[in-house]
């Protein structure tokens, strides 16, 4: 009969030498999934395992080809790495900043910043896809959540899709906006860098970028990578707009932004 230990590895586990597991507890085993611009077929599937050892993983196995046609194949395969991660000391710059309620969000305004704040949201750039920044800003919101156009002591402006950064900077002007949200879903090439940087850029030209909170958003967005381009906090993918709220009345008492 196995001991409880072997029954429930992961509670004497090792969180210094931490790596993937699939079939047995602690084997290394990771599933990946790439396109090669090869004819499906037997060579393609060899072609996928030799690439995989390549990258020093072991026993690639091919589970599936996909013809995507014009001699482009799919591949998903499982392959073994030896590689682990100390867990213990790992380090993530996250937003720190209490969430709070709808209700405590708006009580927050009255009580430290004893007006309504102005916060403009879009896509800018060729970024089409507006469903981030509509789930924080549009009054119905998303998964139980109202969006910020339902704070009553918030006045919301969704701009939508395709913004030019010109544009932002001129409704802050106008609006004399308190926060900027940025969504960026399109990423390919690394294009929404270049977009997020420059929209920094023209704020600090107008004298505007101390003056509010500038935060952007998107699958690909980390706060890491937010700070390094000059704003002030990244939400990732499940952001809601109490996450989004609680940090911008909060940084704004912080700053002195009334």
């Amino acid at each position: 009969m196995s001991t409880q230990a072997e029954q429930r590895p992961w509670e004497q586990r090792d969180f210094t030498q931490v790596r993937p597991y699939g079939d047995t507890f602690d084997d290394g085993m990771i599933q990946l999934s790439f396109s090669l611009p090869v004819p499906p077929g037997e060579e393609a599937a060899e072609a996928a395992r030799q690439l995989v050892v390549q990258m020093g993983l072991t026993d690639p196995a091919v589970v599936h080809q996909h013809d995507l046609g014009e001699n482009f194949t799919f591949v998903v395969l499982y392959a073994k790495t030896k590689a682990a991660v100390d867990y213990t000391k790992i380090k993530v710059a996250k937003v720190d900043s209490p969430r709070m309620s709808f209700y405590e969000v708006n009580d927050y305004i009255k009580e430290h910043v004893g007006r309504k704040i102005t916060i403009i949201g879009a896509c800018t750039g060729t970024d089409a896809h507006t469903v981030g920044i509509d789930a924080i800003m549009n009054m119905k919101g998303y998964n139980g959540e109202y969006g910020l156009e339902r704070y009553p002591m918030v006045e919301a402006y969704n701009l939508g899709s395709q913004v030019e950064n010109e544009e932002m900077v001129a409704k802050a002007l106008e609006l004399n906006a308190d926060a900027i949200l940025v969504s960026q879903v399109v990423t390919q090439k690394d294009v929404h860098i270049p977009n997020l940087a420059q929209l920094v850029e023209l704020l600090e030209a107008e004298g505007l970028r101390q003056k509010l909170v500038l935060i952007c958003g998107g699958p690909r967005i980390s706060h890491e990578l937010a700070l390094e381009l000059g704003y002030d906090a990244g939400f990732g993918p499940g952001t809601l707009a109490p996450d989004v709220a609680s940090y911008v009345v909060q940084e704004m008492t912080r700053r002195g932004l009334k």
